[in-house]
C-alpha cells in the first residue's frame, strides 16, 4: 500500500459519512476511482437503501476512464441480487483494473463472495487499508450482521453528580441547547429509540427526530411496557405514522388494553417476560427482524440497568452537564441492584467531545 492509497481511501471514507442515518439497513459506503496517475476521475456515495451503491455511482462518473483504473472502496462490492444487481459484476465490466478495500462485508449474503468474484475475473483485489476506521464508521452495521440483533447504544443526559433528575423527577432540561440538538442527531442515526413505559407516563414524549430540516427517515418510537399501560393517545403514537411506534407489552398484558393502543394504529408485540419484564432480547429479534439494525435506548436509569444486565448495550452516549443537584433518592443514569466493582461493566476507549456548556462521553462496551 502507498501513501496515495491511504489519501484515496480516506477520501472514500469521506464520502460514505455523507450517508450517515440515511442507508439503512444497509451500510455507509463511499467509492473513488482513480487513474493509475492518481487523479480521481469518479467518485460516489450510498444515499439510501435502494439507490445505486456508491461503486455503481463512481464507476458512472468515471465513465471510460474506468478502465484500468483502481477503485477505493470502503466495504467489500456485493455479489448477490438485494434492492439492486450486484456491484462486483459492474466493476468487472467497467474495466477497473485494481480494487482496495479496508474490510470484507459481514453480511453472510456477501461474506468474501464479492473479494472472490472479483480475483475470479482477474483484478487485483487488495484488503485491510484502513480498517480499523472503516469497521469503527459502520460499527452499527457491523454488530447487526455479526450478532444477528440491532446495535445498541444507551443514551442518557446527567449531572457532574450523575442524576438524570432531581428528588422531584424534574429532568428538563439538564443539558444546554446545542447538547440538545446532537441527541438529535443521534436520534437520526438510530433505526429505533427506546424508552420505558415510566418514561412515557411522566414525560409523554414525541420521541422524534428534530434537526434544522426535516429528517427523511423515521426510527421507531419503543415503549417497553409489560403491563400495557401506555395510553392510546400517548404523544409518541401520533408523533408520526403510528405503526412506526410499537408498544412492547408481555404476554399476559390485557387485551382491554392492548386493543385500543392497537386500535390508535401503534404496532403492539407481545413479548415472553423475565424476572416479570419484556424479554429485551426477544425485543430486539423483533426489531431486527423489522430491518433496525441501531437501537438508541433513552430509558430511565431502571431501563439501562435492565439492558446492561442483558448484556445487549454495545455503546454508551453519556452528555454530563456541569450541575450538581445531589438527593439520596434522586434518580442515576443506571439503576437496578448495582454491581461488585470488580464486576463493573467497563468502557472504552473513551471519546470526550465539548458541546457548548456540556460534554459528551462515548465509548463501547469492552466484552
Amino acid at each position: 500500500m502507498t501513501s496515495n492509497d491511504e489519501r484515496l481511501m480516506r477520501r472514500a471514507l469521506e464520502l460514505a459519512e455523507q450517508g450517515r442515518g440515511l442507508t439503512s439497513p444497509n451500510p455507509m459506503v463511499g467509492a473513488v476511482v482513480a487513474a493509475p496517475s492518481g487523479e480521481i476521475v469518479g467518485e460516489g456515495v450510498h444515499r439510501r437503501a435502494g439507490a445505486p451503491h456508491a461503486e455503481i455511482t463512481a464507476l458512472r462518473a468515471a465513465g471510460a476512464r474506468a478502465r484500468g483504473a483502481t477503485l477505493y472502496v470502503t466495504l467489500e462490492p456485493c455479489a448477490h441480487h438485494g434492492r439492486t444487481p450486484p456491484c462486483a459484476r459492474a466493476v468487472v465490466e467497467a474495466g477497473v483494473a485494481r480494487v482496495v478495500a479496508p474490510l470484507a462485508d459481514p453480511n453472510p449474503l456477501v461474506a468474501g463472495r464479492g473479494f472472490d468474484a472479483l480475483r475470479g475475473a482477474g483484478l487485483e483485489v487488495s484488503v485491510g487499508l484502513l480498517a480499523e476506521e472503516a469497521a469503527r464508521q459502520n460499527r452499527v452495521f457491523f454488530t447487526a450482521m455479526r450478532e444477528r440483533r440491532p446495535h445498541v447504544t444507551l443514551k442518557a443526559a446527567m449531572t457532574l453528580d450523575g442524576k438524570i433528575a432531581d428528588t422531584h423527577g424534574t429532568a428538563r432540561w439538564i443539558t444546554g441547547e446545542r447538547a440538545r440538538a446532537h441527541a438529535h442527531r443521534l436520534r437520526s442515526e438510530a433505526d429505533a429509540i427506546v424508552v420505558g413505559v415510566a418514561t412515557v407516563l411522566r414525560d409523554d414524549p414525541e420521541l422524534t427526530v428534530r434537526l434544522d430540516a426535516p429528517w427523511p427517515r423515521e426510527p421507531y418510537r419503543v415503549a417497553l411496557d409489560t403491563e400495557g399501560r401506555t395510553p392510546p393517545r400517548a404523544r409518541f403514537i401520533a408523533a408520526g405514522d403510528p405503526a412506526r411506534a410499537l408498544v412492547a407489552v408481555g404476554e399476559g398484558a390485557p387485551e382491554e388494553r392492548v386493543g385500543p393502543l392497537r386500535a390508535a394504529g401503534a404496532t403492539v408485540v407481545r413479548c415472553p417476560t423475565r424476572a416479570g419484564r419484556v424479554d429485551l432480547g426477544f425485543l430486539l429479534g423483533e426489531l431486527f427482524a423489522r430491518e433496525v439494525q441501531g437501537v438508541l435506548v433513552e430509558g430511565g436509569g431502571e431501563v439501562h440497568a435492565a439492558f446492561l444486565d442483558a448484556g445487549i448495550v454495545d455503546r454508551v452516549a453519556v452528555f454530563v452537564a456541569p450541575l450538581l443537584v445531589g438527593g439520596r433518592t434522586a434518580p442515576s443514569v443506571v439503576g437496578g441492584a448495582g454491581r461488585e466493582l470488580k464486576s463493573g461493566v467497563r468502557l472504552g476507549p473513551l471519546s470526550v467531545t465539548p458541546i457548548g456548556d456540556d460534554i459528551l462521553v462515548e465509548a463501547d462496551v469492552i466484552p
